[in-house]
């Protein structure tokens, strides 16, 4: 058994998943196993073909957007073989609801040749927000990973023909979901992009974390191409100098943080 991970991870909540759900099978396992890594957060990772074996066990994680999987991985995902191998589809929403993104994720696996024996939808800290679903995945998650990963390991083990999931979702899928103004009429923020104040150091991390390598080298205020919403140069600024001053937006992300204040558990497929 080989044990695969793979992950698009901008603010490390899907890795941390993805990561305990791995280490806890390979424990299970109890001798020195070889962890293959592949890190898809940042675009070149991205221009790599992937292809398994039928040997191979593959944990695959996604975030959320908008109620499915990310349209600027479909791609990618698309690309990747599975030649038979058991896949784990994963899916980190911050904590509105996954929608259709665990459905959408594990049809891609199937269509490119994996056998998907289980998937789950688990709650990370909001890309948008500091508040709503704070700190999450905290340790009563990692517990349900750690419950997640021993049933996967027994269903590996002991089942003769191991047999394929259901998911919860919808096909045809649900539209990406769209936030709506005031007056209840739908808004686009997908052109929205961070702002940049005094407290810019231009160190360049941002530069180095955006997902979609948008942010240009030389002026860090601009950007050369989409901003999806990551978080990834908001939150990890060390001095704190990204920001999102568009209405619509910061309308949607207090209506979230309202919304959907009351805690939600993950929900495992298996």
């Amino acid at each position: 058994m080989k044990i695969n991970m793979m992950y698009f991870s901008a603010t490390d909540t899907t890795k941390k998943i993805v990561s305990g759900i791995v280490n806890k099978i390979s424990e299970n396992i109890g001798k020195e196993i070889t962890v293959n890594i592949i890190d898809f957060t940042l675009p070149g990772v991205r221009k790599e073909p992937v292809s398994f074996l039928t040997e191979d066990v593959v944990i695959i994680g996604v975030p959320v957007y908008a109620g499915r999987v990310p349209n600027i991985l479909l791609k990618y995902l698309n690309s990747i073989t599975g030649n038979g191998a058991l896949a784990i589809p994963v899916v980190v929403y911050g904590n509105r609801n996954f929608d259709d993104a665990l459905i959408e994720l594990k049809d891609i696996l199937e269509l490119n040749g994996f056998k998907v024996i289980a998937g789950g939808a688990f709650i990370g800290e909001h890309s948008f927000s500091k508040v709503l679903a704070k700190d999450r995945p905290d340790a009563k998650d990692m517990a349900i990973v750690n419950d997640f990963a021993n049933q996967i390991y027994r269903k590996i083990t002991t089942q003769d023909i191991i047999k394929g999931i259901t998911v919860k979702g919808n096909t045809p899928y649900r539209k990406y979901y769209m936030p709506k103004n005031r007056d209840g009429i739908p808004v686009d923020i997908r052109k929205v992009t961070p702002k940049t104040n005094s407290n810019c150091t231009d160190c360049k991390i941002c530069v180095d974390l955006c997902p979609m390598g948008s942010i240009d080298y030389e002026d860090v205020s601009k950007f050369n191409g989409i901003c999806i919403k990551c978080g990834a140069c908001t939150k990890k600024c060390p001095t704190q100098a990204r920001y999102y001053d568009d209405d619509d937006y910061l309308r949607h992300k207090q209506e979230l943080e309202i919304d959907f204040e009351s805690r939600r558990e993950p929900e495992l497929f298996i």
